[in-house]
């Protein structure tokens, strides 16, 4: 059931109604109560596709399709190229992180305990 909007033409009050499509268009204004309410043409709810097969990207060109993988096999080549240059560096022993020391508490709030600590 849609929402449609209304416009009394004497106060000029404007209001919003949830009514079936089929229900006759309200002429009573809510308040003022004089019969000069008009329904506006509204823009409508947007449409809203879900599921599969709804997105732009689902329906490219073959042409796209072949640039994406022309432009995406440059860049691999290059990362493996990058990495056979590179030598692994020896073996390093890091020092193991500290354990990071504990919050201190606040003391003295004015929290309220709960049902079950008592």
């Amino acid at each position: 059931m849609p929402t449609y909007e209304y416009k009394c033409g004497a106060c000029g009050h404007t209001y919003e109604m949830f009514q079936s499509m089929t229900e006759p268009p309200k002429k009573r204004c809510p308040k003022c109560g004089k019969n000069t309410a008009e329904r506006l043409i509204g823009t409508g709810a947007g449409v809203l596709f879900k599921g599969s097969g709804f997105y732009e990207t689902d329906y490219r060109s073959e042409g796209y399709k072949k640039a994406a993988e022309a432009e995406k096999k440059p860049a691999a080549d290059k990362a493996a190229k990058g990495d056979a240059k590179t030598e692994p560096k020896a073996d390093s022993k890091a020092e193991p992180k500290a354990a990071p020391e504990p919050v201190a508490r606040r003391t003295g709030g004015s929290r309220k305990k709960s049902a079950k600590s008592r």
